[in-house]
């Protein structure tokens, strides 16, 4: 359980982003009430924020299964780089983006990824899915025509699947890690208050766009 506990944790801690700020704002209203807090922030783990991990489990996992196919009707081969570069290349071709590489933040590297699947292989835990995900990695700067670098939402789904987890789990990982890190956020918000300095922040941010008062 080593590695699933590693991918919980590569996922907690995630700044003030949407889901926290609304964690925190929902206890300032209402400190009594901390499970609802908690609850307040867990819709925003979605697709954006959290959800590129599930993407990337399903794509993993029809890689290596169009592998284990054969590679799939008139793909020619039946090695995971050929049905790595079949599959990007279908997602190139709908204008999709590819689910765990690049990152605003880590453009180059994302020590988070290579640290995890360091660990995991230090543990065992390697097998045709984290090859898959490296075999995407190496083709997506020839067929997207530039270098996007795995992120840590590539590597947990490739350690998980490999770990005997199934793709359809892979949304419960995140959830447990936010999870984690809103109770954290939420006993720094009773001594360290910054629910309603987060409000009025956005209140000043924010500029009328609506039509002018008659």
């Amino acid at each position: 359980m080593k590695a699933p506990c590693a991918c919980v944790v590569a996922l907690a801690e995630h700044g003030l982003v949407p889901s926290v700020q609304a964690a925190r704002m929902t206890y300032a209203a209402s400190p009594e009430a901390l499970h609802g807090a908690v609850a307040a922030g867990l819709p925003g783990a979605g697709s954006v924020i959290l959800g590129s991990s599930e993407d990337t489990a399903h794509l993993l996992a029809s890689i290596v299964a169009a592998a284990a196919d054969g590679g799939g009707s008139g793909s020619g081969s039946g090695s995971i780089e050929a049905c790595a570069r079949t599959a990007v290349q279908e997602l190139r071709s709908t204008l999709s983006p590819v689910p765990g590489v690049g990152h605003p933040l880590h453009r180059e590297r994302d020590p988070r990824a290579e640290a995890l699947l360091a660990y995991a292989e230090s543990l065992g835990v390697r097998g045709p899915h984290t090859r898959a995900l490296a075999a995407v990695v190496d083709v997506v700067p020839e067929i997207y025509g530039r270098r996007l670098a795995l992120n840590v939402s590539g590597a947990i789904p490739a350690v998980l699947l490999d770990a005997g987890f199934l793709p359809r789990a892979m949304k419960g990982i995140p959830l447990i890690g936010r999870t984690m890190s809103l109770v954290a956020h939420l006993l720094e918000e009773q001594v360290a208050p910054i629910g309603f300095a987060l409000a009025d922040a956005a209140e000043k941010e924010v500029d009328y766009s609506g039509p002018a008062p008659s």
